[in-house]
């Protein structure tokens, strides 16, 4: 969300990638060539100003001691999977995806490293798509320029809300007025494609204060829109004040919420193509459709997901042992997991449904009673040979999925 004859290190990917965990742990193994080039890339970079407390993703405060060796070691590995194999490259991305944490929170001499690394590196004849996440607190006009002039060509701004109260919650480090000027000073750095990401059902969140964020947003005229209801996760400040009854969770009160966003964003001319995202015409993410299509992909740095063919991985979730271990050339692979085709079923069902296109009646054939008995709900409903949710049934979505899985 690859690998070579392996340049100089002894860093190893999984194997048919085929390597073993043992292998994974250890020094020098050759591993087999691929047929089939990894079109989709993804880099964690996990460093964060400040850790905000409903988050569940690896991050970790920025320390910039650490970072300009953390980005020689994501280059290291990156080379790890470049080698060539049956006559063509391993890596032929045609989406690159920055994730975090906060990849804007680099500096811009080190952002310059990355990407430059990234062009010289790979061949991006095929890129359509090459996605950075941005705070707007870590936004500048040097930066935008420098990620435009290298070849990004989509920012995902985590605004989140646009009510200073609710942000100060949330443990943001920037403010609603911030949060605009971000959003100007990226059209202004000429970026035609930038992701508004918002977030409902919070801690004291009335319908008002959500529709307000959901008309200004729509009046900044983002290309997308992902709109995500809070969930409390498990290792986060939030899942512990929920555990102590501070904070409660109304789930008729998210269906409101997800009810109104629908209706608002959709009569704006937005396509709500996945639960939580909404886009403009030919504005949806390509690099996320490939995950919910259950496409290959490579994943990059600390606690990055790999997923080809049969065979997943993970990389170590510690930023610094993650750069100890490539720049020593041993394994960042910290697990590897054999999939079955049943598991690839019930993940495709999974991110298929929660998807405007559905999925494939044929998937769901062991399944026909249930299936039937969504649709007499009206829940589901059939569309060119697929299955997809209704207005109705996109509110009770993880219910339809987890009753079909």
């Amino acid at each position: 969300m690859s690998n070579s004859g392996n340049h100089n290190s002894g860093t190893v990917a999984p194997k048919a990638f085929g390597v073993s965990a043992a292998e994974s742990r250890g020094n020098a193994v050759d591993t087999p060539a691929t047929t089939r080039p990894i079109r989709h890339v993804y880099v964690h970079i996990p460093f964060c100003a400040r850790i905000c407390p409903y988050c569940a993703f690896y991050k970790d405060l920025l320390d910039r001691s650490q970072t300009g060796r953390f980005c020689e070691a994501i280059l290291r590995e990156l080379e790890l999977y470049q080698g060539t194999g049956d006559g063509g490259s391993l890596l032929l991305p045609s989406t690159i995806y920055f994730g975090g944490g906060t990849p804007t929170a680099l500096t811009i001499a080190q952002l310059e490293l990355l990407l430059r690394g990234f062009r010289d590196r790979l061949d991006l004849s095929r890129l359509e798509e090459w996605t950075i996440e941005a705070n707007p607190g870590s936004v500048s006009t040097r930066k935008a320029d420098l990620l435009k002039k290298f070849g990004v060509n989509r920012i995902s701004l985590g605004v989140q809300s646009w009510d200073d109260h609710l942000l100060k919650l949330l443990g943001r480090e920037h403010n609603a007025r911030q949060a605009e000027e971000s959003f100007r000073l990226l059209r202004a750095a000429g970026f035609t494609n930038v992701n508004v990401d918002l977030m409902f059902g919070l801690p004291g969140h009335t319908i008002e204060q959500w529709r307000l964020t959901l008309e200004k947003t729509i009046a900044l005229q983002p290309d997308h829109i992902s709109a995500y209801c809070l969930t409390y996760e498990e290792d986060t400040e939030f899942f512990l004040r929920h555990a102590r009854g501070e904070f409660q969770q109304d789930a008729d009160a998210d269906s409101e919420f997800f009810e109104i966003a629908m209706a608002i964003l959709e009569h704006a001319g937005y396509e709500h193509y996945e639960i939580s995202n909404y886009a403009r015409p030919a504005f949806s993410s390509v690099h996320n459709r490939a995950y919910w299509l259950g496409r290959d992909y490579l994943g990059i740095g600390p606690s990055a997901v790999s997923t080809v063919g049969m065979r997943r991985w993970q990389n170590v979730c510690d930023y610094r042992s993650y750069i100890d271990r490539v720049l020593s050339c041993q394994s960042a692979v910290a697990s590897i997991e054999d999939l079955t085709s049943e598991m690839k079923r019930t993940e495709r069902i999974a991110l298929s449904l929660r998807t405007r296109d559905g999925v494939s009646a044929s998937e769901l054939r062991h399944s026909a009673q249930q299936t039937n008995e969504f649709i007499a709900l009206g829940l589901l409903r059939e569309s060119d040979g697929n299955f997809v949710l209704t207005r109705k049934g996109k509110a009770l979505a993880d219910s339809v999925v987890e009753a079909l899985v």
